[in-house]
């Protein structure tokens, strides 16, 4: 595979606009759930690249551009045959490494064309497919993102897909800004936040807030304030948001977990899951319960705060795309910010778009 990365940053010694940088390819995006790769190919994108997934006949999985060589038509329209991707249109079935393996109607003096496309280094872990999109002779030196609550039998995990049609900035940027908890109402999890710390570096940035939470996890019923708002009672929490770049970890108190898998899709474009972790670590009698009937709650109450979850991306998501376009209509307008974390997000946003 060629070395994709790009060069972001500078032009003719101007800096890029925040709003308009590109990423550094070089990190692990989750560019869809395992479970949206079953039998069929699966078109994906990230950063103007169109990737299809598709699973082998050992159910592994395979990522190559959404292309076939023949006639530039999508893979994702075809089909899998055992361990090749078969194009819709002729027929042509390509392997795991993008070579042209098969074509049925090939002459007995013919050779199977010397052609072949991009395929990316590609991993199934914790529910997710991540995706590498830069140098793959990098790939194996960089970890994912731990999502060790995923399997962990203490963690009930709730998944919200977030699609929205602005720059990755603006979302990173909402993460971290705690102050904006009022546009959320009845769906609002925290109150009060007041920042505490920043730590950076090169990697990461961590914001460290006082705050409140309108959510308890210490009695067996406690999970029901999820779904019954006159339950929930305001108390002291502390809430840290990280920017660990590409994506972002939450935690509020002792009760929850929350990552954001970020995937930029172009510039005006983001695809997000957010992923919220319930903690059952409280209960103490529930870990002496049998392994298999744990699992069984873990399973059970999988997605136990969709709708929470779903209405809090959905004010974001308004919020996010209404700011995507204000810089549209006018790149040159001002905003002011009185968030000191944020300046923070912008800097590492950059360091890391400008990484080749």
């Amino acid at each position: 595979m060629q070395n994709n990365s790009i060069k972001s940053g500078s032009v003719r010694g101007q800096k890029t606009h925040i709003r308009q940088l590109g990423i550094n390819l070089d990190c692990w995006y989750a560019i869809a759930r395992s479970s949206e790769v079953q039998t069929q190919p699966l078109a994906a994108k990230i950063w103007n690249r169109a990737i299809v997934l598709f699973r082998d006949s050992s159910g592994k999985i395979n990522a190559l551009e959404d292309r076939c060589p023949h006639r530039q038509v999508k893979l994702s329209h075809g089909q899998v045959k055992g361990d090749l991707i078969e194009c819709a249109y002729h027929g042509w079935r390509l392997n795991a490494r993008g070579e042209c393996a098969e074509v049925d109607y090939l002459a007995e003096n013919q050779k199977l064309p010397n052609c072949k496309i991009c395929s990316y280094p590609v991993k199934e872990k914790n529910g997710f497919i991540w995706l590498f999109p830069g140098d793959e002779t990098q790939a194996e030196k960089i970890d994912l993102l731990d999502l060790s609550e995923w399997e962990h039998l203490n963690y009930i995990a709730t998944v919200s897909v977030i699609d929205c049609q602005a720059h990755y900035s603006f979302l990173i940027e909402n993460l971290m800004d705690m102050y904006h908890g009022h546009l959320h109402d009845d769906w609002q999890a925290w109150a009060n936040p007041v920042l505490d710390t920043l730590d950076e570096d090169e990697h990461q940035v961590t914001a460290r807030y006082q705050a409140q939470s309108y959510y308890k996890i210490d009695k067996i019923w406690s999970i029901s304030q999820l779904f019954f708002k006159s339950l929930r009672r305001l108390h002291p929490e502390p809430l840290e948001v990280s920017y660990v770049y590409p994506h972002w970890v939450s935690t509020l108190g002792s009760d929850f977990k929350i990552y954001c898998l970020v995937c930029p899709v172009s510039e005006t474009a983001t695809r997000a899951y957010l992923i919220h972790f319930t903690s059952l670590n409280a209960f103490w009698r529930l870990h002496k319960l049998p392994v298999w009937f744990r699992k069984f709650i873990k399973d059970s109450c999988f997605g136990a705060a969709q709708k929470l979850l779903d209405g809090l991306v959905r004010q974001d998501v308004l919020m996010i795309e209404e700011e995507q376009q204000a810089f549209l209509q006018n790149s040159e307008r001002k905003s002011y910010e009185l968030n000191r974390a944020l300046a923070s997000v912008q800097k590492l946003m950059r360091s890391q778009a400008e990484n080749e």
